[in-house]
């Protein structure tokens, strides 16, 4: 266990070692027993943590106000459209300012090819540790708790196979931080991971470089497939989620026409009948229902995704504890 955290930020899970994210998780654990059996843990009372916001936002913004009050602190809400920083606050200004008033700033900026330097801006001038909420190359907290959850419910996930697939969504272009980001932690613990979308949908070259050195030196493995039914075929877990062919085109208009070609790359109860028959569905939420999954998957028993949404709170309250006391 790691105990010199202090200070740390969490922009990738990739700048962590893997003996510092088992820390994390065994803290996560912890406060999860503890949280279910009534103990109150303050590890941050009077403490306080900015939360600033240029998505919108359910999941992350619940989970971090809740963690922080549960830690004894507390948690502000930022809107950037709603505050001088739609009018001209620096990132520099950010983490200078923020950082005399907090003892922590987290931040989702997810906008393309801003959202992460903007992050790092703000760290650079920030006292305190910066944690990243999401941005359109990392989404560090949601694979943690995502790994949690495979932890909880597959044991030891050393040898265990995933399938991070793309699947149609007809909503907005969305960010790829997450697959990027599972491929990069899972990797790191020995998982078997195939990576599966239509040729437009490929990542950033430079995560697919770093997830396949992290497989060679754990003893995982990395495979790319653009055939979803193959992709489904015996694995532990199916992981299919949107995002956005960011890399292809930055037209809209575009994107869109290109979805419409994989409109049947959708999870469905045939598909995941392709699985391993203990096999559990995840996804990180909102899902576009009866378009990326059908209710039958989402809502049946192989579906693990509210334990995987409380698991945020956990990995959340484990870093925060670990980073700002």
């Amino acid at each position: 266990m790691q105990t010199d955290l202090r200070g740390r930020d969490m922009i990738t899970t990739q700048e962590w070692t893997k003996e510092e994210i088992e820390t994390v998780l065994d803290v996560a654990f912890d406060l999860k027993r503890e949280r279910a059996t009534g103990q109150s843990h303050p590890l941050l009372r009077d403490k306080a943590l900015a939360m600033l916001f240029f998505f919108t936002s359910t999941r992350t913004r619940a989970s971090f106000e809740a963690g922080m009050a549960q830690l004894g602190g507390h948690a502000a809400f930022i809107e950037s459209h709603t505050t001088q920083i739609a009018h001209g606050d620096t990132a520099r200004e950010i983490g200078d300012i923020l950082g005399r008033y907090f003892d922590g700033i987290s931040i989702r900026q997810c906008d393309w090819k801003a959202g992460n330097q903007y992050i790092r801006d703000v760290a650079a001038a920030s006292r305190v540790p910066v944690l990243n909420m999401q941005c359109e190359v990392y989404h560090p907290f949601q694979v943690l708790a995502d790994l949690m959850t495979i932890i909880e419910k597959k044991g030891d996930p050393r040898g265990k196979s995933i399938a991070v697939s793309w699947a149609y969504a007809a909503s907005y272009q969305k960010p790829s931080s997450v697959p990027q980001s599972l491929i990069l932690l899972l990797t790191r613990f020995g998982m078997n991971v195939r990576l599966v979308h239509p040729p437009e949908y490929r990542l950033r070259a430079e995560i697919l470089e770093q997830a396949q050195e992290n497989a060679r030196r754990h003893g995982g493995t990395l495979e790319t497939s653009d055939d979803m039914d193959a992709g489904f075929q015996d694995v532990d877990i199916v992981y299919p989620k949107s995002w956005g062919c960011w890399l292809t085109t930055e037209d809209p208009d575009e994107s869109a026409a290109i979805a419409r070609k994989y409109e049947d790359w959708i999870c469905d109860e045939r598909r995941m009948g392709l699985a391993k028959e203990d096999a559990i569905y995840m996804h990180c939420l909102p899902a576009d229902r009866n378009i990326e999954v059908t209710d039958g998957v989402i809502d049946g028993p192989q579906s693990v995704v509210y334990d995987e949404a409380e698991n945020r709170l956990h990995v959340q309250k484990a870093v925060m504890g670990l980073t700002m006391r």
